[in-house]
């Protein structure tokens, strides 16, 4: 039996969730500087995708330098957790404007790819057995990171958005030097090997890890551009609904951090069923409610709101086992390399659906948006019926 001090789970999962807060701290207060800076509708999936594309290149840059394997991951976690908030506490000292904006934005983006990945090798350091179960805590601190901004937002209409900003700065912050002085480098920690392009070829020539990777695809077509745009669709349903009072900011944390949810029970069922039947059986779910969106919009209140918290378990639950999927199907020299790039590949699509929903706003109604992210799930889906059967 494994032995590890009790605090270290939790202490990696707080630290998780106070990093990953930043990811949709511009999102929260979009519609205050929106309106304070005169920016226009096309600003969310600006500011969205340009985290995102931050992400990516630091990604792909610490994975070249192998930044993880010459520093101990807990010193990188502090480093860029600290960073990160600095570069998000900036919005209030310095950006005036979209372009400072922006800039500082994926600049965040970029020390993301410090907090994310290297606190899932952290955890991998302490645990040898049940790191299936850890991820999926990991990946559901990273859902309430995510959806964390927009409680603080939603707690008092009266906020102001610099308060969100230097709230969650000093979080994650504070999560980075938790880490730093509670959490040393575990027992199994190891140097992982170079990074290799040439797992790139071997996504489209391996059949099993091309399953794999292809139903990671669909799923991140899907997932941050509902994330990005659930409060543009309340705020849609409550223009249709004058009568109707909701707390647009707590609805949206509610809605995206449901998938904890998803991602904790799915990692529990994996267990017994395996990674594919159960990523297959969220994403299937998740595509339903992508195809029937327009008849969300429709229902009753009670209803409305039921159906996005279900979506919202489901439409990020699959995440770990994509993660598991990709690591049992990749060569084991390569697992490393096949990870950085499924995962900066299935980045970039996110960029591209948020800016395909961000053309759409002008010329679709608000009910249909969500409609053409079923795209995603049939791709996902056809792609992992080989390991579906399998059991894999």
């Amino acid at each position: 039996m494994e032995k590890r001090p009790a605090w270290i789970l939790p202490i990696i999962i707080f630290s998780q969730f106070t990093g990953t807060s930043l990811w949709f701290a511009g999102n929260a207060i979009l519609g205050d500087i929106q309106r304070q800076w005169s920016l226009g509708e096309s600003a969310l999936g600006y500011i969205t995708s340009v985290v995102q594309l931050g992400f990516i290149a630091g990604t792909l840059c610490f994975a070249v330098l192998a930044v993880s394997d010459r520093f101990s991951p807990r010193k990188v976690f502090f480093c860029c957790s600290l960073l990160g908030a600095f570069t998000n506490l900036l919005i209030c000292l310095i950006a005036d404007g979209f372009t400072s904006l922006m800039v500082l934005r994926g600049m965040t983006g970029f020390f993301l790819a410090g907090i994310y990945p290297v606190g899932m090798k952290i955890a991998s350091g302490w645990y040898r057995q049940g790191l299936g179960k850890a991820l999926g805590f990991l990946v559901g601190a990273l859902v309430l990171g995510t959806a964390f901004p927009h409680v603080l937002k939603g707690s008092g209409q009266s906020v102001p958005w610099e308060t969100v900003i230097v709230a969650i700065s000093l979080i994650s912050a504070g999560g980075g030097a938790l880490m730093l002085v509670f959490v040393p480098d575990g027992p199994y920690l190891f140097k992982g090997t170079t990074f290799n392009g040439r797992a790139l070829m071997l996504i489209f020539e391996r059949r099993d890890l091309r399953a794999a990777a292809f139903g990671y695809f669909g799923h991140m077509w899907e997932l941050y551009t509902l994330w990005a745009f659930v409060p543009m669709f309340l705020v849609s349903y409550v223009n249709a609904h004058p009568e109707l009072k909701l707390n647009i900011s707590l609805w949206t944390f509610g809605i995206i951090a449901a998938g904890s949810l998803g991602c904790i029970g799915g990692g529990m069922v994996a267990r017994k069923f395996g990674s594919a039947p159960v990523a297959f059986v969220q994403l299937g779910c998740s595509g339903i409610c992508c195809l029937f969106s327009a008849l969300i919009f429709q229902a009753p209140p009670d209803v409305f709101l039921g159906c996005l918290i279900f979506w919202g378990i489901v439409v990020v639950g699959d995440s770990p086992q994509f993660s598991t999927l990709v690591a049992h199907t990749a060569p084991k020299e390569l697992v490393g390399s096949a990870l950085t790039i499924v995962n900066c590949i299935g980045f970039f699509i996110t960029i591209i659906s948020i800016q395909l929903m961000t053309s759409l706003i002008a010329v679709i109604p608000s009910n249909y948006l969500f409609t053409f992210l079923i795209i995603g799930p049939i791709i996902g889906l056809g792609s992992l019926r080989p390991l579906v059967r399998r059991k894999i």
